[in-house]
């Protein structure tokens, strides 16, 4: 049996690896179009700042050290240019030359292909997906340019204009859209933003580019921004072309059409990682989602469905981290945006935890936000930012999503403890906590996005902090008892409506519940006067 693998890197390699694992006597075939078959694409960011300071460090195996070890038959710097699915050919260019190679079966691994706007002078802008793309910025960047653009704000842009900062180039990132890191909500991304401007970073946001020039990029409301050197990261559209001319279904979303076990419409032709469609976990519609892990799992189940090994039909939720200088920014299933625009009802809460405990040193703050059915408690999705922790919290939650944990459930989650490590209660815990008061009914609570119609709504706004902490800052028109003086003084609010609030919520749900108990109408601000503040500072 001969096997035929369309690309290397992360799908295409654990494809043919597998393969190999699995049947020693299968000839192996892989048919790169780059010069480097086996590399750490995500690590190319870094190796532009210089955080990775040898290139060497990216390339995980030649194709020598894969024919040593697993016998494969690896062709870089070949591209197959055509498919013929009924007589199971291929035509493939090498050099000046082309030949054809038959195959019995065929995984098409050629990923996705970054999207390039049709403005004018975008012929002097760079891509950031090979080896030789980070080879072409790199020598760009030997130059010591003064200033630089980067065009699209989502986790490749923002990594490689973190790592222009890091050479000492002054940077803009520009963005169509409001914000940053579109799996955010607009409260997650504010704490983004602000860490970006920290460091320097320009941003242009709601304003896409429409002209390159030769020093510099010109918005849609005329502004023009300084750059010496220009990087195109708006994102990534499959490579579908061997798929559509070999009479492969193409999905809605404009990948391939795969099924459970990433097999194509044709029956001995596979088609994985970036350039496949995926089946989203929560209402599986079609869903593109060019991810390392997943590209790496689809080659195993393509590997073992040949080999005629049992498939688990697995749905992605599409979870992602990136580092922003300090932060951690992470994020798993639906966010509070997308759920919406689908009438899907939903709640939200938002915590500010420690990344362990406050008593022992060096505890670091992080904003985390779960999203979750207010009827059945199913966890539709997770956000992150902070500077340490933020990971295993999401990496929790993703699993409890995956194992159809709801959100009250998170609170019986038995999570490794001790002091440098976590909190007794871990801030997963916590989550589980506020999903079951909020959801039992317990305590009622209303979001940062709605403090503007309290007041029309016959609300006023309590804040329960200490009164140096109020006199530092608070919103407009709140008045200010502090949680330890509600007792003695409840009788200054009358018989007033309130909407309760503190620094991050735990002190305006202690709040709350005592009012409660006074006979007041009362509701708690979820995430505190921290969350709303931080949206505030966009405006400034």
């Amino acid at each position: 049996m001969r096997v035929v693998i369309v690309g290397g890197v992360a799908g295409g390699m654990s494809a043919a690896t597998r393969l190999r694992r699995l049947n020693e006597e299968a000839e192996i075939v892989v048919i790169e179009k780059s010069g480097f078959v086996s590399y750490a694409n995500c690590g190319l960011p870094y190796y532009v700042g210089g955080v990775i300071e040898e290139e060497g460090n990216l390339l995980l195996q030649t194709p020598e050290s894969l024919h040593a070890r697993f016998r494969l038959d690896v062709r870089v710097s070949s591209e197959v240019i055509s498919v013929d699915a009924m007589s199971k050919t291929l035509v493939v260019r090498s050099g000046s030359g082309e030949y054809e190679l038959t195959y019995d079966k065929l995984i098409l691994s050629p990923g996705a292909a970054p999207i390039v706007p049709p403005i004018p002078g975008v012929e002097r802008a760079m891509t950031l997906r090979t080896v030789e793309d980070v080879d072409r910025i790199v020598k760009k960047v030997a130059a010591q340019p003064r200033t630089a653009a980067v065009i699209g704000g989502g986790f490749i842009g923002v990594e490689i204009a973190e790592n222009l900062v890091h050479r000492g180039i002054k940077t803009s990132i520009i963005e169509a859209t409001a914000q940053v890191l579109a799996p955010l909500d607009p409260e997650m991304a504010a704490p983004v933003h602000l860490e970006l401007r920290k460091h320097g970073i320009d941003l242009h946001l709601s304003s896409a580019a429409t002209n390159i020039g030769s020093a510099d990029v010109t918005l849609a409301d005329g502004t023009r921004v300084e750059a010496d050197i220009v990087i195109l990261a708006i994102g990534v559209r499959p490579e579908t072309t061997l798929a559509k001319n070999a009479g492969i279904d193409i999905g809605p979303r404009g990948g391939i059409n795969v099924d459970q076990f990433n097999r194509t419409s044709n029956e001995d032709i596979y088609a994985i990682g970036d350039a496949a469609e995926k089946t989203d976990a929560l209402d599986g519609s079609a869903t593109l989602v060019p991810l390392a892990n997943i590209a790496n799992r689809h080659g195993r189940v393509v590997a073992d469905h040949i080999c005629g090994r049992e498939i688990r039909d697995v749905k992605t939720i599409g979870t992602a981290i990136v580092k922003v200088f300090d932060l951690t920014v992470a994020t798993t299933g639906w966010n509070e945006k997308r759920l919406t625009a689908a009438g899907v009802a939903c709640t939200s809460i938002h915590t500010h935890p420690n990344s362990h405990a406050g008593y022992y040193p060096d505890a670091k703050p992080m904003t985390l936000k779960l999203i979750f059915d207010p009827k059945s408690g199913e966890i539709f999705g997770a956000q992150g930012v902070g500077i340490d922790g933020v990971d295993k919290r999401i990496d929790v939650i993703a699993t409890a999503i995956r194992g159809d944990i709801t959100a009250p459930e998170l609170a019986d989650l038995e999570l490794a403890y001790a002091p440098p490590f976590g909190s007794a209660k871990d801030p997963v815990n916590m989550l589980g906590f506020i999903a079951e008061n909020v959801m039992s009914g317990l305590l009622t609570t209303v979001q940062w996005n709605d403090v503007a119609n309290l007041e029309a709504a016959g609300y006023t706004l309590l804040d329960v902090r200490s009164a140096s902490e109020f006199a530092a800052g608070a919103i407009p028109h709140a008045v200010n008892i502090p949680v330890d003086e509600l007792r003695s003084r409840s009788h200054e609010l009358g018989g007033k409506k309130l909407a309760v609030y503190c620094q991050v919520g735990q002190r305006g749900h202690t709040a709350t519940l005592l009012l409660q108990e006074l006979g007041f109408a009362v509701v708690n601000l979820d995430g505190g006067y921290q969350l709303w503040n931080s949206v505030q500072q966009e405006g400034k």
